[in-house]
């Protein structure tokens, strides 16, 4: 009834493309507009300055021969100041923008890797973006956001990857457990060597006691044996009286070789003549109380 009359309604977020007799005229803005058809003067079409949405789905290889199907969102909108250009120079926008979003893909996708294009995807979101952006702007388009949303492989190849990384989870299961028992029978082979030490440390030290006993042994019986010899030889002499010569004897000896020493330390004993019975006293209750023992 509006366009009757000549009066035209254009909503927010949108503008009109107005024509005279078939030529473009000018834009319509958001209003109420008169338009007197009588004259030429006609509305040939609507343009959406929202943002819209595409999801781009593209089939293409990996460079280690894996097919991919990568999913593209585009997310573009009409610029107002060149809306002619957006409604006349484009008979379909999204397919032009499909076409372009194959052609940037399937041209990056096949230099890498199955790995590699689950890494880099941004980097390929970045590439679409500005070829996009090049080409859409010539004819009113602005490229808002470029996004890869999905990488599927092939449905045999994902089988594949879930086996493989299924038999590395249970080699690292295996793995681990040999590395539990590995240390189990470290620790116990630990633990034996130090019972093992223990034991012949006590072992060495009761045989060095024996040895020491032994030695003792051995110096008490050739004293009672030199004893017995010299008075059987020299009449008159008592056991008493022979000790007491060989203890000066041994006594003498040991002063001499700490003299002759130069690495021996200082020894301060009582030397003097009225000494010596002490000492041969206390040596020779040393000695009986070893022979005791």
């Amino acid at each position: 009834m509006g366009q009757a009359l000549g009066c035209v309604q254009v909503d927010q977020s949108t503008v009109a493309v107005k024509e005279s007799f078939g030529k473009f005229d000018e834009i319509l803005q958001p209003g109420c507009h008169f338009l007197p058809w009588c004259i030429g003067k006609q509305i040939a079409g609507y343009l959406s300055l929202r943002v819209q949405q595409l999801d781009v789905r593209c089939e293409t290889k990996t460079k280690d021969n894996v097919f991919v199907n990568v999913v593209a969102s585009v997310q573009y909108r009409a610029l107002a100041d060149k809306a002619s250009d957006a409604f006349y120079r484009l008979s379909n926008t999204r397919e032009q923008i499909q076409s372009y979003v194959f052609d940037v893909i399937r041209a990056s996708v096949p230099k890498m890797n199955l790995d590699d294009v689950f890494e880099q995807k941004n980097e390929i979101a970045k590439a679409v973006e500005d070829e996009l952006e090049k080409a859409m702007s010539m004819y009113g388009y602005e490229i808002v956001q470029t996004l890869i949303v999905d990488i599927e492989p092939d449905e045999h190849v994902k089988r594949a990857m879930n086996e493989i990384n299924a038999g590395k989870f249970h080699i690292f299961l295996f793995h681990s457990a040999r590395m539990r028992v590995a240390a189990n029978e470290k620790a116990e082979a630990e633990k034996i060597l130090q019972i093992k030490r223990a034991e012949g440390d006590a072992e060495s030290k009761y045989l060095a006691g024996l040895g020491i006993a032994r030695q003792r042994q051995a110096i008490v019986d050739g004293l009672r044996d030199s004893v017995l010899a010299f008075s059987e030889n020299v009449p008159g002499t008592s056991a008493k009286d022979v000790m007491d010569m060989v203890l000066v004897t041994q006594y003498f000896d040991t002063m001499k070789e700490i003299g002759a020493s130069s690495k021996s330390s200082s020894v301060f004993i009582p030397h003097g003549p009225g000494a010596v019975k002490d000492i041969a006293a206390q040596i020779r209750d040393g000695q009986l109380q070893a022979r005791m023992l």
